[in-house]
Parts: C-alpha cells; sequence; structure tokens
C-alpha cells in the first residue's frame, strides 16, 4: 500500500523531499552526516557512466533522423540551422546573465585551492576537439569530441544510405537502452539529493542554500529577455511579422508549456497554435516533435551556462574566457542530441560541468529546485519551436500570412 502511494508521488515533489529531509538531516547530524555523502558519490557516479554513450548514440540518432530525402533536406537544414542559431544565442545570453548577477560568490564551499590551469589557445581548442582515437575519447570521457566522431558518424551514415542500415538501426536501438538506462539512473535522484545535501548542510551550515533566489531570478530573467529578444526579434526582423501577434497567439501553449513543464505534453497545444499562426499542417507536423525532440535552448543554452556559473561560484573556482567558450560551444551542440533524453537538462549540466572540470556535486543544490526552473525553461523551448515554424514556414511557402494576421479565437488545449 505505502509503495503505491509512494509511486503517486509526482516526482518533482520526491526530490524536493530529498532536499528538504536533506537539509533535516545536515543540521541533526552535523559533521557526521558524511557518512551520507557515499550515497550521494554513488548517484553522481552513475550519471557520469551514462554521458559518454548517450551522448554518442543520441547526437548520430538525430543527425540520422533528418534522413537524405531531396524534397526534405533543405527544411531540415534550416529548420536545424535556425535551432543551432538561436542555441548559441541562448548561451550568450545565460553567460552575459550569470555573469553579471553574484548568485553564490558570498560563501564558500570547500577549501579551493587556486589550480593551475593550462588555458589553451583557440586553435589548440579547435584541434582537441577531434579525437585521435574515438574509442579512447568515449573511454576518458572527452565530451567534445564524442560530439564531433558522433556527428561525422551519423553524416557519413546518411551519405552511405541503404547499406548502412543495420549500423542506424544498432545506434537507434542503442539509444533507447540509454535512454531507458537514463530513466533508471535518474529514479534515485531524491536519494542523491538526500545525501549530498545533508553532507554540505551538515558540513558548511545552512548558509549554503541563500544564494539558490539568485539563481532562479537568473534563469527566468534570461529566459524572458531570449524570448523576447532573440525569438521576437527574428519574427520582426527576418520573417518581417508582428511579434506582438505572434505572442498572442502563442500564449496558450506557452502557459500549457509553464504549467506542465513537458515539451511533448505541450505538443497538441503548440500544433493548434502554429495553424493558427498560418502554419502549414505538414511543415508543423515536422518542426514541432523535432523542436520538442531537439531544440531546448532553455535547457541546453540558457540553464547549463548560468549553473556552471552558479556552482563555480559557490566553490570558489574562476572561469577563464576559454572556460565560457567551452561551456557556450558544448550547451549549444550537445542539446541537439540530448534534449529529448527524461532528465536532459541534468544530463546536459552534467557534460558541461564535465567539460570545464566543476564539481558534480554541486548538482545537489539546483535538482531540488529544478521544477520551478523547468517551468520557464520548457516555456522557452515551446516558444523557439513555434517561432521556427513561422519563420522557416514562411521562408519556405509553408505559411498563409493571412491567416497569421487573422484574429480568430485559438481554442486552449490541456496536456
Amino acid at each position: 500500500m505505502i509503495f503505491q502511494t509512494l509511486k503517486r508521488i509526482p516526482f518533482w515533489q520526491k526530490v524536493l523531499a530529498g532536499f528538504a529531509f536533506g537539509i533535516m538531516a545536515g543540521v541533526a547530524l552535523g559533521e557526521s552526516a558524511v557518512m551520507l555523502k557515499p550515497l550521494g558519490d554513488l548517484f553522481i557516479s552513475a550519471i557520469k557512466m551514462l554521458v559518454a554513450p548517450l551522448v554518442f548514440c543520441a547526437i548520430v540518432v538525430s543527425i540520422t533522423s533528418l534522413g537524405s530525402q531531396a524534397n526534405l533536406k533543405r527544411l531540415s537544414f534550416k529548420t536545424l540551422g535556425l535551432f543551432m542559431l538561436t542555441g548559441t544565442a541562448a548561451s550568450f545570453i545565460g553567460l552575459a546573465i550569470g555573469s553579471s548577477f553574484d548568485m553564490g560568490g558570498s560563501i564558500e564551499l570547500a577549501t579551493t585551492e587556486v589550480r593551475d590551469r593550462d588555458i589553451p589557445g583557440f586553435a589548440q581548442v579547435l584541434l582537441n576537439m577531434i579525437p585521435v582515437n574515438p574509442f579512447a575519447s568515449l573511454a576518458e570521457g572527452k565530451v567534445l569530441q564524442i560530439i564531433v566522431f558522433a556527428a561525422l558518424v551519423g553524416i557519413a551514415i546518411n551519405a552511405v544510405g541503404e547499406k548502412a542500415a543495420p549500423l542506424k538501426n544498432t545506434i537507434s536501438a542503442g539509444a533507447e537502452v540509454m535512454f531507458e538506462l537514463t530513466r533508471m539512473v535518474l529514479k534515485l535522484t531524491p536519494i542523491g539529493v538526500f545525501s549530498l545535501m545533508a553532507w554540505v548542510v551538515g558540513e558548511y551550515g545552512l548558509s549554503t542554500l541563500l544564494p539558490l533566489g539568485k539563481f532562479i531570478i537568473a534563469i527566468y530573467v534570461a529566459a524572458l529577455i531570449h524570448i523576447i529578444f532573440v525569438y521576437g526579434g527574428l519574427i520582426k526582423f527576418v520573417a518581417k511579422l508582428s511579434p506582438i501577434q505572434f505572442f498572442r497567439k502563442a500564449m496558450p501553449a506557452q502557459l500549457v508549456a509553464f504549467s506542465t513543464a513537458s515539451s511533448f505534453g505541450t505538443l497538441p497545444a503548440s500544433t493548434k497554435c502554429t495553424e493558427s499562426m498560418g502554419v502549414s499542417k505538414r511543415y508543423s507536423a515536422f518542426v514541432l516533435p523535432l523542436g520538442a525532440t531537439m531544440n531546448m535552448d532553455g535547457c541546453g543554452g540558457i540553464y547549463p551556462a548560468i549553473a556552471a556559473i552558479f556552482i563555480a561560484q559557490i566553490y570558489g573556482i574562476p572561469l577563464e574566457m576559454s572556460d565560457y567558450m567551452l561551456i557556450a560551444v558544448t550547451a549549444t551542440v550537445a542539446s541537439i542530441g540530448t534534449a529529448g533524453v527524461p532528465g536532459s537538462a541534468m544530463v546536459m549540466l552534467t557534460v558541461t560541468l564535465g567539460v570545464v572540470g566543476l564539481p558534480l556535486e554541486g548538482i545537489a543544490f539546483i535538482a531540488a529546485i529544478d521544477r520551478v526552473i523547468d517551468m520557464i525553461r520548457t516555456a522557452t523551448n515551446v516558444t523557439g519551436d513555434m517561432m521556427t515554424a513561422v519563420v522557416v514556414g514562411k521562408s519556405e511557402g509553408q505559411f498563409d500570412e493571412a491567416q497569421f494576421n487573422s484574429n480568430e479565437k485559438i481554442i486552449e488545449q490541456t496536456a
């Protein structure tokens, strides 16, 4: 009976409970709470175990899913190109906002030694992205090299065509297995958050929790700037349409996205909204599911950039310009492949932290407030999908401007 009751509790509430109980355990146990840390370390190790195979399989599958049919090629690459453009903009906005907020610099979580870091030049960074030995890169978890190799494999599979179908199917099956394994590991999140928070509070005190409010504000500010200026600007200056009309017609889907925190759960609402904007059913049926899987400006651009800066601040670790560039590149490119995975934001954050050498234990702080952040992240993602449908749809003759400018009522959908 008790297990049935636990199953019915929403996952985010379980994580929040783990966070709250972890704080109480830390206060009660004090320094003795260190005995719970191995459970948190186990959770972090399990996430690290997923990263290399998950990123490789997911990115190959994402690229091969574009297919090689001539009539879809231009549409596919225009769509993907716009996803990459807005993802890059989201990363830079996240870096700018994260750097301008003092989210956690006033506290110290650990004795930080100033690490002598060998900062490579720009040319060396580019050279380091090419794996000399792809299997060594997978074994050592060199994420940027894995991303490049996976992208090249995906492009080569598309070029070979039918002969490469067995390999494509094998990697696709591997991706499904990794998605399922990710779901299994992420079920441990409440336990991992409980043990890590108990250890942190026991070791450093309750003052460690104060910066979380600033972190949430930074995420919301960055997301709203991205929605209004990047998406609104593309509608205004590229599609030559009214941003006000776009946001008016997009609002029902934005509200569903904000309340459900699910891009896939919002698909019925976003489909209805894009059709009311004049996007053809043929193109909206293509771009919206693709966007729900691959276009994650909130999860893959803004969130990991600000979260990485936040974790660097609370651990007192200075970031160099090359670190900021690596965060932007990793967050933008890797999100294309991993965005469709449940819990993708946490996986993406793990990837980003790993690339710049930041402590993965910092994830425990923000996992508990993930639901609050996920609401604006999802609203950002869904708005980006609808904007892409309008901008690319108009450029490809898949758009009715008279319908866009009409003032018909939009039937609100529920998830």
